[in-house]
C-alpha cells in the first residue's frame, strides 16, 4: 500500500471520528444548552492540549506579536465553536455539514483582501456555483429558516476568517498562543453563562463530554499522520466524507429524513470545494493555496494546530505564512 493511499485512508478515519464526535454533540444538545457543552468539552480538552504544549521548548512568553489579529481570531473561534455546536444540536446532521462545507468557498473569497490572493475566473466561478449550492440546501422562500441555519452559516464564516488569520500570521506566532487564547476565551465566556443555563448531568453524559474531547484529539492526530504520509491535495478532499457519515448516523440514530435539496446542494458544494482544492494543488491557479493550507477541523473548540507537527515537505508550497 502506497504512502498516499495510507494517508488518504487515515484522513477518512479521522473525519469518521470527527463525525462521531458531532453525533455526541447532537445527542447532548437535545438536553443541554450549547454553552454548557462547549464549556465542558473545552475543560476536558485542556489536559490533552497541555501535554502537546509541553513539547514546545521555545523560550518566549504568551504575549502575541499580533494582538489585534489574535483578538479577532479568538472572537471568531469562540463564535464558530458555539454556533457549530448549536447547529449540530438543532439541525439534521447532513444539512449542518452541507452549510459548514461552504467554509472553503469563503476562504477563497476572503483570501483576496486578507492574503492578496488572486482568484482567476475558474475558481471564482466554482465559488459562485458552490454558494448557489448553499442556497439549494437552505431553500429560502420555501423552507422556514431557523436560528440553526443562521448559526451554521455564521460558523462557516467565522471558521473561514479564523483559518485565514492563522494563514496570515501563523509563521510568526507561537502555536501555544494560537491554541490557548481561543480555549481560555471559550472557558471564560461559556463559564460566565453557566449560572444561567447549567443543568445537572448524570455520569453517562459527563463521560460523553470527555469522549468528545478525546475523539477530537484522536482525530486530530490521525490527520497529522495523514498529512505526513500524503500530499494535502490528497488529504483535503477527504473531509467531505463526513456528509456520508452524517447521512448514515442521521437516519439510523436520529430518524432524520434525507431531503433531496440537501443531497443536491451538498453535491454542488462538494464538487466546487474539490475543484478549488485540485486547482490550488496544480500550483499555477493559486499563489498562497489558502484552502490547501487550512488543515484544522471547523467548529472544534480547542483544536490543535497541525502545522507544527509537519515537516516542510508535507506542508506544500510555501506562502507568506502557514496554516494549521
Amino acid at each position: 500500500m502506497s504512502a498516499s493511499l495510507r494517508g488518504s485512508l487515515l484522513a477518512l478515519a479521522a473525519f469518521g471520528i470527527f463525525a462521531t464526535h458531532d453525533v455526541l454533540i447532537k445527542y447532548l444538545g437535545g438536553s443541554y444548552a450549547p454553552f454548557q457543552i462547549v464549556f465542558f468539552s473545552v475543560l476536558f480538552g485542556f489536559p490533552f492540549v497541555t501535554v502537546m504544549l509541553l513539547r514546545d521548548a521555545t523560550e518566549a512568553n504568551l504575549i502575541p506579536k499580533h494582538p489585534w489579529w489574535i483578538a479577532s481570531r479568538t472572537l471568531a473561534a469562540v463564535i464558530t465553536g458555539f454556533c457549530a455546536f448549536y447547529a449540530f444540536s438543532v439541525l439534521p446532521l447532513a444539512q449542518t455539514y452541507a452549510i459548514l462545507f461552504a467554509a472553503p468557498l469563503l476562504i477563497t473569497l476572503l483570501a483576496i483582501p486578507m492574503l492578496g490572493e488572486q482568484v482567476g475566473w475558474r475558481r471564482g466561478l466554482a465559488v459562485f456555483v458552490g454558494l448557489g449550492g448553499v442556497l439549494v440546501v437552505l431553500q429560502p422562500g420555501q423552507t422556514e429558516l431557523s436560528l440553526g441555519h443562521g448559526a451554521a452559516l455564521l460558523a462557516a464564516c467565522g471558521g473561514a476568517y479564523a483559518s485565514l488569520v492563522v494563514r496570515k500570521i501563523g509563521r510568526e506566532e507561537r502555536s501555544v498562543v494560537l491554541i490557548l487564547y481561543p480555549m481560555v476565551a471559550n472557558f471564560v465566556l461559556m463559564g460566565a453563562a453557566m449560572p444561567f443555563v447549567y443543568q445537572s448531568m448524570p455520569g453517562l453524559d459527563v463521560a460523553a463530554l470527555a469522549v468528545i474531547a478525546a475523539l477530537a484529539l484522536i482525530a486530530t492526530f490521525c490527520l497529522i499522520l495523514a498529512y505526513r504520509m500524503a500530499a494535502a491535495v490528497m488529504v483535503a478532499p477527504m473531509q467531505y466524507s463526513q456528509i456520508l457519515w452524517a447521512t448514515l448516523f442521521g437516519v439510523l440514530l436520529f430518524d432524520e429524513a434525507l431531503e433531496w435539496p440537501t443531497v443536491l446542494g451538498s453535491g454542488i458544494i462538494i464538487a466546487s470545494g474539490i475543484y478549488i482544492v485540485l486547482r490550488e494543488g496544480k500550483g499555477g491557479g493559486s499563489a498562497t493555496t489558502p484552502v490547501l493550507r487550512t488543515r484544522a477541523r471547523l467548529g472544534t473548540p480547542g483544536a490543535m494546530r497541525i502545522a507544527p507537527f509537519l515537516s516542510d515537505e508535507n506542508r506544500g508550497p510555501r506562502g507568506p505564512s502557514d496554516e494549521n
